[in-house]
Protein backbone atom coordinates (compact mmCIF):
# COMPACT_ATOMS: atom_id res chain seq x y z
CA UNK A 1 0.00 0.00 0.00
CA UNK A 2 1.48 3.44 -0.55
CA UNK A 3 0.52 5.24 2.26
CA UNK A 4 2.55 2.89 4.41
CA UNK A 5 5.31 2.71 1.51
CA UNK A 6 5.42 6.51 2.45
CA UNK A 7 5.26 6.15 6.34
CA UNK A 8 8.38 3.68 6.19
CA UNK A 9 10.08 5.89 3.76
CA UNK A 10 10.01 8.62 6.29
CA UNK A 11 10.18 6.90 9.30
CA UNK A 12 13.53 5.59 8.22
CA UNK A 13 15.00 7.11 5.43
CA UNK A 14 14.16 10.88 6.68
CA UNK A 15 14.74 9.94 10.00
CA UNK A 16 11.41 11.57 11.05
CA UNK A 17 10.26 11.04 15.05
CA UNK A 18 7.67 8.63 15.57
CA UNK A 19 5.29 11.13 16.71
CA UNK A 20 5.49 13.24 12.91
CA UNK A 21 4.78 9.98 11.63
CA UNK A 22 1.88 8.83 13.40
CA UNK A 23 0.26 12.53 12.60
CA UNK A 24 0.63 11.69 9.04
CA UNK A 25 -0.44 8.18 9.42
CA UNK A 26 -3.74 9.77 10.83
CA UNK A 27 -4.28 12.64 7.99
CA UNK A 28 -3.22 10.75 5.52
CA UNK A 29 -5.73 7.85 6.16
CA UNK A 30 -8.43 10.30 7.45
CA UNK A 31 -8.18 11.52 3.83
CA UNK A 32 -8.67 7.95 2.09
CA UNK A 33 -11.24 7.21 4.57
CA UNK A 34 -13.38 10.11 2.95
CA UNK A 35 -12.35 8.90 0.03
CA UNK A 36 -14.15 5.61 0.49
CA UNK A 37 -17.19 7.84 1.44
CA UNK A 38 -17.12 10.01 -1.56
CA UNK A 39 -15.75 8.13 -4.30
CA UNK A 40 -15.09 4.58 -3.41
CA UNK A 41 -13.36 3.21 -7.13
CA UNK A 42 -10.84 6.26 -6.35
CA UNK A 43 -7.53 5.56 -4.51
CA UNK A 44 -5.75 8.29 -2.76
CA UNK A 45 -2.82 8.11 -5.45
CA UNK A 46 -5.99 9.22 -7.85
CA UNK A 47 -7.50 11.83 -5.89
CA UNK A 48 -8.15 15.17 -7.78
CA UNK A 49 -7.51 18.41 -6.72
CA UNK A 50 -11.33 18.83 -6.35
CA UNK A 51 -11.66 15.64 -4.27
CA UNK A 52 -9.21 16.79 -1.92
CA UNK A 53 -10.89 20.74 -1.93
CA UNK A 54 -14.33 18.72 -0.69
CA UNK A 55 -12.46 17.07 2.16
CA UNK A 56 -11.38 20.62 3.44
CA UNK A 57 -14.74 22.03 3.10
CA UNK A 58 -15.86 18.82 5.20
CA UNK A 59 -13.27 18.85 7.73
CA UNK A 60 -13.83 23.28 8.59
CA UNK A 61 -17.79 22.29 8.33
CA UNK A 62 -16.93 19.82 10.90
CA UNK A 63 -14.85 22.63 13.15
CA UNK A 64 -11.55 21.55 12.60
CA UNK A 65 -9.69 24.17 13.58
CA UNK A 66 -7.43 26.21 10.92
CA UNK A 67 -3.93 24.94 12.09
CA UNK A 68 -5.00 21.29 12.08
CA UNK A 69 -6.16 21.60 8.74
CA UNK A 70 -2.92 23.12 7.37
CA UNK A 71 -1.25 20.21 8.90
CA UNK A 72 -3.07 17.86 6.97
CA UNK A 73 -2.99 19.96 3.79
CA UNK A 74 0.95 19.41 4.58
CA UNK A 75 0.38 15.88 5.17
CA UNK A 76 -0.83 15.65 1.71
CA UNK A 77 1.48 17.40 0.10
CA UNK A 78 4.63 15.34 1.66
CA UNK A 79 2.37 11.90 0.58
CA UNK A 80 2.39 13.22 -3.32
CA UNK A 81 5.79 14.87 -3.37
CA UNK A 82 6.80 10.77 -2.41
CA UNK A 83 4.53 9.65 -5.41
CA UNK A 84 6.00 12.17 -8.25
CA UNK A 85 9.42 11.27 -6.72
CA UNK A 86 8.75 7.56 -7.38
CA UNK A 87 6.83 8.53 -10.64
CA UNK A 88 3.80 6.81 -9.78
CA UNK A 89 2.06 10.08 -10.31
CA UNK A 90 3.38 13.53 -12.45
CA UNK A 91 1.41 15.82 -10.93
CA UNK A 92 0.04 16.68 -6.98
CA UNK A 93 -3.70 17.66 -6.95
CA UNK A 94 -2.33 19.57 -3.99
CA UNK A 95 -0.12 22.06 -5.94
CA UNK A 96 -2.74 24.97 -6.45
CA UNK A 97 -4.58 24.50 -3.10
CA UNK A 98 -2.98 26.91 -0.74
CA UNK A 99 -2.68 26.45 3.16
CA UNK A 100 -4.47 28.65 5.32
CA UNK A 101 -2.74 31.42 6.89
CA UNK A 102 -2.69 30.62 10.62
CA UNK A 103 -2.79 33.48 13.57
CA UNK A 104 0.33 33.00 15.69
CA UNK A 105 -0.34 33.20 19.36
CA UNK A 106 1.30 34.64 21.43
CA UNK A 107 3.37 31.91 23.78
CA UNK A 108 2.73 31.21 26.62
CA UNK A 109 5.47 32.05 29.63
CA UNK A 110 6.13 32.57 32.93
CA UNK A 111 7.39 35.79 34.45
CA UNK A 112 10.85 36.21 36.36
CA UNK A 113 9.09 35.84 39.54
CA UNK A 114 7.43 32.74 39.03
CA UNK A 115 10.50 30.98 37.90
CA UNK A 116 12.38 32.46 41.01
CA UNK A 117 9.65 30.57 43.22
CA UNK A 118 9.57 27.90 40.99
CA UNK A 119 13.52 27.04 41.45
CA UNK A 120 13.68 28.67 45.30
CA UNK A 121 10.66 28.29 47.26
CA UNK A 122 8.80 25.11 46.04
CA UNK A 123 9.22 22.21 47.94
CA UNK A 124 9.63 18.86 45.06
CA UNK A 125 10.23 16.46 48.32
CA UNK A 126 12.87 14.60 49.94
CA UNK A 127 15.41 12.22 48.29
CA UNK A 128 16.86 11.23 44.70
CA UNK A 129 13.38 11.81 43.02
CA UNK A 130 13.00 15.57 44.63
CA UNK A 131 16.65 16.58 43.33
CA UNK A 132 15.84 15.07 40.14
CA UNK A 133 12.75 16.64 39.40
CA UNK A 134 14.07 20.33 40.83
CA UNK A 135 16.56 19.73 38.27
CA UNK A 136 14.06 18.60 35.27
CA UNK A 137 12.68 22.46 36.26
CA UNK A 138 15.94 24.18 35.91
CA UNK A 139 17.22 22.44 33.12
CA UNK A 140 14.23 23.13 31.21
CA UNK A 141 14.67 26.65 32.06
CA UNK A 142 18.10 27.39 31.91
CA UNK A 143 18.58 25.45 28.48
CA UNK A 144 14.72 25.99 26.59
CA UNK A 145 14.91 22.02 25.28
CA UNK A 146 12.15 19.95 24.12
CA UNK A 147 10.23 17.11 26.68
CA UNK A 148 11.59 14.51 24.35
CA UNK A 149 15.20 15.93 23.87
CA UNK A 150 15.18 16.17 27.54
CA UNK A 151 14.26 12.74 28.30
CA UNK A 152 16.54 11.12 25.07
CA UNK A 153 19.69 12.74 27.45
CA UNK A 154 22.70 10.30 27.63
CA UNK A 155 24.85 10.51 30.74
CA UNK A 156 28.06 11.14 28.11
CA UNK A 157 25.21 14.49 26.97
CA UNK A 158 25.80 15.99 30.15
CA UNK A 159 29.38 18.03 30.57
CA UNK A 160 30.70 20.47 32.34
CA UNK A 161 29.64 24.03 30.99
CA UNK A 162 27.63 22.62 27.87
CA UNK A 163 24.59 19.74 27.16
CA UNK A 164 24.55 18.43 23.62
CA UNK A 165 21.14 17.65 22.39
CA UNK A 166 19.87 15.55 19.66
CA UNK A 167 16.82 17.74 18.52
CA UNK A 168 14.50 16.81 15.60
CA UNK A 169 15.45 15.02 12.63
CA UNK A 170 18.72 13.57 14.81
CA UNK A 171 20.43 17.14 14.74
CA UNK A 172 22.45 17.80 17.56
CA UNK A 173 23.61 21.08 19.10
CA UNK A 174 24.89 21.78 21.87
CA UNK A 175 23.93 23.87 25.11
CA UNK A 176 26.04 25.88 27.49
CA UNK A 177 24.72 25.92 31.01
CA UNK A 178 25.67 28.35 34.61
CA UNK A 179 27.24 27.91 37.90
CA UNK A 180 24.14 27.35 39.64
CA UNK A 181 22.91 24.32 37.27
CA UNK A 182 26.37 22.69 37.30
CA UNK A 183 25.69 22.79 41.14
CA UNK A 184 22.24 20.78 40.67
CA UNK A 185 23.60 18.49 38.14
CA UNK A 186 26.24 17.71 40.65
CA UNK A 187 23.82 17.13 43.41
CA UNK A 188 21.41 14.96 40.84
CA UNK A 189 24.73 12.93 39.97
CA UNK A 190 25.45 12.42 43.76
CA UNK A 191 21.83 11.29 44.62
CA UNK A 192 21.64 8.95 41.82
CA UNK A 193 24.87 7.53 43.11
CA UNK A 194 23.49 6.73 46.69
CA UNK A 195 20.13 5.64 44.79
CA UNK A 196 22.05 3.12 43.05
CA UNK A 197 21.19 3.76 39.77
CA UNK A 198 24.77 5.88 38.97
CA UNK A 199 25.68 3.18 35.69
CA UNK A 200 22.38 3.56 34.04
CA UNK A 201 22.96 5.42 29.94
CA UNK A 202 20.21 7.41 30.04
CA UNK A 203 20.97 10.91 32.40
CA UNK A 204 17.52 11.12 33.63
CA UNK A 205 15.90 7.84 35.31
CA UNK A 206 13.37 6.56 37.37
CA UNK A 207 14.11 5.11 41.13
CA UNK A 208 14.13 1.47 39.13
CA UNK A 209 17.11 2.57 36.49
CA UNK A 210 14.81 3.05 34.01
CA UNK A 211 14.19 5.63 31.48
CA UNK A 212 11.92 8.87 31.80
CA UNK A 213 8.45 8.16 30.25
CA UNK A 214 6.49 11.46 28.42
CA UNK A 215 3.51 11.62 30.87
CA UNK A 216 5.34 11.41 33.85
CA UNK A 217 7.90 14.46 32.81
CA UNK A 218 4.61 16.06 31.34
CA UNK A 219 2.67 15.79 35.24
CA UNK A 220 6.01 16.70 37.04
CA UNK A 221 5.70 20.27 35.37
CA UNK A 222 2.61 20.58 35.53
CA UNK A 223 2.36 19.83 39.57
CA UNK A 224 5.18 22.21 40.07
CA UNK A 225 3.59 24.86 37.48
CA UNK A 226 0.67 24.74 39.38
CA UNK A 227 2.13 26.22 42.99
CA UNK A 228 3.43 29.31 40.99
CA UNK A 229 0.71 30.48 38.25
CA UNK A 230 -2.77 29.87 36.73
CA UNK A 231 -1.98 29.77 33.58
CA UNK A 232 -4.52 27.15 31.71
CA UNK A 233 -1.71 25.63 30.41
CA UNK A 234 1.23 23.68 32.42
CA UNK A 235 3.40 21.53 30.02
CA UNK A 236 7.15 21.61 29.70
CA UNK A 237 6.47 24.07 26.14
CA UNK A 238 6.24 26.34 28.49
CA UNK A 239 9.35 26.47 30.08
CA UNK A 240 11.04 26.99 26.99
CA UNK A 241 8.74 29.44 25.69
CA UNK A 242 9.89 31.32 29.50
CA UNK A 243 13.76 30.48 28.41
CA UNK A 244 13.36 32.11 24.93
CA UNK A 245 11.74 35.48 26.45
CA UNK A 246 14.26 35.37 29.34
CA UNK A 247 17.20 35.34 26.61
CA UNK A 248 15.60 38.13 23.90
CA UNK A 249 14.63 40.31 26.79
CA UNK A 250 18.40 40.27 28.27
CA UNK A 251 19.53 41.04 24.79
CA UNK A 252 20.49 37.70 23.21
CA UNK A 253 20.16 38.07 19.35
CA UNK A 254 17.06 36.30 17.42
CA UNK A 255 19.77 33.99 15.94
CA UNK A 256 21.40 32.80 18.96
CA UNK A 257 18.50 32.26 20.59
CA UNK A 258 17.53 30.57 17.35
CA UNK A 259 20.33 27.75 17.73
CA UNK A 260 20.27 27.36 21.12
CA UNK A 261 16.16 26.36 20.67
CA UNK A 262 16.85 24.00 17.98
CA UNK A 263 14.75 25.80 15.32
CA UNK A 264 15.13 25.31 11.92
CA UNK A 265 14.30 28.40 10.28
CA UNK A 266 14.53 31.81 11.63
CA UNK A 267 10.82 32.41 11.40
CA UNK A 268 9.39 30.15 14.33
CA UNK A 269 11.70 32.18 16.32
CA UNK A 270 10.30 35.19 15.59
CA UNK A 271 7.06 34.23 17.30
CA UNK A 272 9.28 34.92 20.35
CA UNK A 273 9.78 38.71 19.89
CA UNK A 274 6.16 39.28 20.25
CA UNK A 275 6.72 38.14 23.88
CA UNK A 276 9.58 41.29 24.04
CA UNK A 277 6.89 43.81 22.54
CA UNK A 278 4.14 42.73 25.13
CA UNK A 279 6.84 43.20 27.96
CA UNK A 280 7.84 46.77 26.48
CA UNK A 281 3.97 47.84 26.05
CA UNK A 282 3.48 46.96 30.18
CA UNK A 283 6.17 48.55 31.22
CA UNK A 284 5.27 51.85 29.23
CA UNK A 285 1.73 51.59 30.31
CA UNK A 286 3.35 51.61 33.70
CA UNK A 287 5.85 53.61 33.90
CA UNK A 288 4.41 56.61 31.51
CA UNK A 289 1.99 59.34 32.92
CA UNK A 290 -1.70 58.83 31.44
CA UNK A 291 -3.08 61.47 29.69
CA UNK A 292 0.05 62.57 28.25
CA UNK A 293 1.43 62.41 24.68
Amino acid sequence: MLIESFLRYIRYEKNLSTHTVLSYKGDLFQFKTFLEKLAPEVAPEDASTEQVREWITSLSEEGVTVRSISRKISSLRAFYRYLMAQSIIEESPVKDIRIPKVREKIPVYLRQDSMDELLDDVSYGEGFEAVRDRLIMAMFYNTGMRRAELMGLKDADVRDGEIKVTGKRNKQRLIPYGEELSHMIADYRAARREAGVAAADSFFVRKNGEPLYPQLVYRLVNRALSKVCTLEKKSPHVLRHTFASVMLNNGAGLNSVKELLGHHSLASTEVYTHITFEELKQSYNQAFPKGKP
